[in-house]
């Protein structure tokens, strides 16, 4: 379903309190998934979209190139801008919990994930089972044999998952598991564009080992230069961003 070329286009009010290039946005991430649009359908034109939201073409320009970068659009040289299929692991949550925490919020849930791994290490290492030992064990083998893409995400998440389990504190492990959610979209973007799956796994073992000698305080030394390295990447990630996302994120 593509809107016809003069068509009006209904796009949700923005808040002229806020930050525009964020309110841009969001209002166009409303429109794109509120079912007026097929996955795979092309996008009304800038003009439609600046018309309707009232502000200039270059704001909505800067937009799209930022919903394109992070997958949510297809730009199409010459070809026009495309809703990607709603299949796609960018959808609307993540681009609510991710896109949109400003660069000071990621970097607060960031420190406060380092604090509570830190301490699910160290419990890991004093109460983990047998069985838990091998699936650690297991996981980081299994990460050996990934690249950069999204099936080594879900494994580190169930790494990390596998060890607040181990440390057997229900508190901590729903804390780091609504931290992860929210982190999600930018630990993606982290690792796909570090390409750094190896040395990361690297640092997962070397947690591991201590785990599996039931070593807290070297657990939690692993954990937290582990995490480091990960901040290191994430801030990487968040400078490498164009300006269109700068605004939002800062």
């Amino acid at each position: 379903m593509t809107p016809a070329a003069n068509a009006p286009v209904s796009l949700p009010p923005i808040d002229p309190t806020a930050e525009l290039s964020s309110e841009i946005i969001r209002a166009l991430t409303e429109y794109f998934f509120s079912g007026d649009l097929l996955g795979g359908s092309r996008i009304p034109s800038e003009r439609q979209l600046a018309e309707s939201l009232g502000v200039s073409r270059g704001a909505v320009r800067e937009a799209i190139q930022s919903l394109g970068l992070l997958g949510v659009l297809e730009i199409r040289q010459g070809a026009g801008t495309y809703l990607r299929s709603t299949g796609s692991t960018l959808l609307p949550r993540v681009i609510e919990w991710g896109l949109f925490l400003g660069e000071r919020r990621v970097m607060d849930l960031v420190e406060a994930r380092q604090e509570i791994e830190f301490a699910l290490a160290g419990l890991a290492a004093r109460r983990r089972t047998e069985e838990q030992a091998a699936e650690l064990v297991a996981l980081v083998e299994q990460m050996d044999d990934l690249g950069p893409g999204e099936a080594f995400v879900a494994a580190d998440i169930a790494f990390h998952s596998a060890i607040a389990r181990a440390a057997r504190n229900l508190a901590l492990a729903d804390v780091l598991s609504n931290i992860t959610s929210l982190l999600e979209v930018w630990m993606t973007r982290s690792i796909q564009s570090a390409g750094e799956t190896h040395s990361s796994n690297q640092e997962h073992r070397r947690v591991v080992e201590a785990i599996v000698a039931r070593d807290p305080r070297k657990a939690q030394a692993a954990m937290r230069a582990h995490l480091r390295s990960a901040e290191k990447r994430l801030r990487r990630t968040l400078g490498d961003l164009p300006e269109g996302i700068e605004n939002v994120t800062t």
